[in-house]
Order: structure tokens, then sequence, then C-alpha cells
């Protein structure tokens, strides 16, 4: 495939890298789930945020694995087994454990925090790599094609086995594994996350993104975004206790149909490959590393700093995010640290 045929992938995640930011920049001033820091003014809060919460929550870490798989057979077959792992545990490893290794000495605690992206990738890498050395690799000679049938069928397996898993454990219940396995995971996402990976392998496999119509691109698109709007439009009443009922299997819907859609709307609108987009796609690995600590101290610097809860949400968004892309870009400049972010 002509190299040009992917810079709409980098773009993307480009995007979906501020959008990991924003998310986090909102979680202090709303109920977003445990953060590291609290507003000192008990003003600065956002009821409404939930509903942007929510509705990133349901694709954008789903959207990151899907992408990352697709490069993961290519990347095997050109490197042979020994090289794909030995990046991959330099590219993962090393981030996961210096980040990590922070993040767990300033919270007192074992905690890795945002990283757990980054182990979770890695450990699907390694058996990816591991499987390989069993099976051979799938033939991507098949004229199949994404379709507006084969999401709704391939969400609704993600959306039961969701709910199914969510009647054990709940939206935002993290666990170690057995307690012991240092791999932190949400069980009611974590099927999401393999599904969207394995997908994303088979998308590279037979061509899916390429031979995705406009069709059922656009298609997808519409449903997506009519999903997320129904999750905007909870307010109470009978659609809010629809949806919570079966939000296991909505959620996953919404998260199949708009991440295909935006593969599509970015594949058809979004290839632009100028210096800005090239700079800023090689910085954005090292941008959502970094992010999270770079937050934390600008949101303790600006405590006292009245803004508005919506306010100090768009500001702390905007500053970290160019801050984490030029952080990652001075970083980049020392020998040697290109080969890790």
């Amino acid at each position: 495939m002509n190299k040009k045929r992917l810079f709409y992938l980098d773009n993307l995640k480009v995007c979906l890298t501020a959008l990991v930011i924003f998310h986090h920049a909102g979680q202090a001033y709303g109920d977003g789930g445990g953060w590291a820091y609290t507003p000192s003014n008990p003003a600065e809060v956002m009821p409404w945020i939930w509903h942007f919460f929510s509705v990133n929550a349901a694709f954008f870490m789903g959207l990151f694995f899907l992408i990352s798989g697709y490069f993961v057979p290519t990347s095997y077959d050109k490197q042979g087994a020994s090289v794909f792992v030995q990046k991959k545990l330099i590219r993962l490893g090393i981030p996961l454990l210096v980040m990590g290794g922070l993040l767990g000495v300033l919270s007192g605690k074992l905690e890795i925090g945002h990283m757990w992206y980054i182990e979770s990738l890695l450990v699907f890498c390694l058996l990816y790599a591991l499987i390989r050395q069993f099976c051979k690799p799938i033939n991507g000679e098949c004229s199949s094609r994404p379709t507006i049938i084969g999401l709704l069928i391939f969400g609704g397996i993600m959306g039961i086995g969701s709910y199914l898993i969510r009647l054990v454990s709940p939206q935002d219940h993290w666990i170690w594994p057995f307690g012991i396995i240092p791999l932190p995971m949400e069980p009611a996402h974590y099927l999401q996350y393999v599904m969207m990976f394995v997908i994303g392998v088979l998308a590279r496999r037979f061509n899916w993104l390429v031979k995705m119509s406009n069709t059922t691109g656009v298609l997808s698109l519409a449903i997506g975004c009519l999903l997320a709007l129904g999750i905007y439009l909870r307010d109470g009443g009978e659609w809010n206790a629809f949806v919570a009922q079966w939000f296991g299997i909505y959620e996953s819907l919404l998260c199949v149909f708009i991440c295909f859609g935006l593969l599509w709307l970015f594949r058809e609108c979004g290839n632009w490959n100028n210096k800005f987009w090239k700079w800023c796609a090689s910085q954005a690995y090292g941008a959502y590393i970094f992010h999270l600590l770079l937050m934390l101290i600008l949101q303790h610097a600006v405590d006292g700093i009245w803004m508005g809860a919506f306010g100090k949400f768009m500001f702390i968004g905007v500053v970290i995010t160019i801050a984490s892309f030029g952080f990652t870009w001075l970083l980049r400049l020392i020998p040697g640290v290109k080969k890790v972010l």
C-alpha cells in the first residue's frame, strides 16, 4: 500500500491524542472518575460534562487499539519475530517502566495511570508474536469488505459480551487480574479493546479500510453520531433509563459505527501530509505519555486563578495539548530518544 494512503491514520491519531488530553483536562471539573487534583473552589464544576466523558469513553481508546492493531501485521512481517518483539519492548516497555514507575512513586502506591493503555498494547503485541510462532499469517486475498450489517453483527457481539461483563463488573471498576497480575484493566471496556485490536489486525490483512465503500462510511458515521447524540440527550426520563439498562450494547454499537465512520471520514477528507501534521504525528505518542504530569502541574499552578469551570477546562486543554507536543519534540532532539518516542 502506498504510504501516502496512511497519512490519514496518523492524522486521526493526532486528533485522538488531543481528545484524550481534553478528556483528562475535564476530569477535575466533573464526575469523570478519580483524579489526582481537586479544585479548591467548589464553584469550578461542570455537571454536564459527564456526557462528554461518556461519549469519549465509548470509543476513543477502542479506536486507538484498532489503529495500533492495523500496523502490527506489516511490522511483524517486515521485521520478523525477534526484531518485532525487541522494538516493542523498547518503544512500549521503556516508557511504561519510566512513566509508570514515576507515577507510582508520586502517588505512593502501585499506580500506572494512563499508561495502562501502553501496557495492554505491549501485551497484545507480544501475544500476536507468540501466536505467529504457531500460526501462518492470514491470506489477505479476499473480496470481503466492511458493511453495515457486518458492523452491526460485530458491535452486537461486543455489546452482548460487554453487557454480561457489566453484570458483575460495572464501568469504572478497575482490577488487577486474579489480584496479583500487574495489568490494571477495566473489565467493562476490556472486551472492546481486545476486539478492536483484533479487528485492526484483520483490517490490515484484508485491506478493509481501503475497500470500505463511501456508502458504508457515511452510514457508519451518521449512525455513530446519532448514538453519540443519544448520550448527550440523556437527562432522566424513559430514554435515560433505557440507555442505562442496555448501555453495554448501546456503547459497543456507538464504538463500532463511529470508529469506522471516522476512519472513512479521515480517509476521504483527512489525508493531509503537510509539515505541520507530519510534525504533530511524530510527537503524538510522546504527548500521550507526558500530558498527565504536565496537566497536574498546571492545574495546581492556576488553582487560585478564576476562569470559570469551562474557561479553566478549555485553558488547561489547549495549553497542555501544545505543551505536551512541544515537550515531546524537545525530548526527541536528544540522541537516541527517537527510538523510544
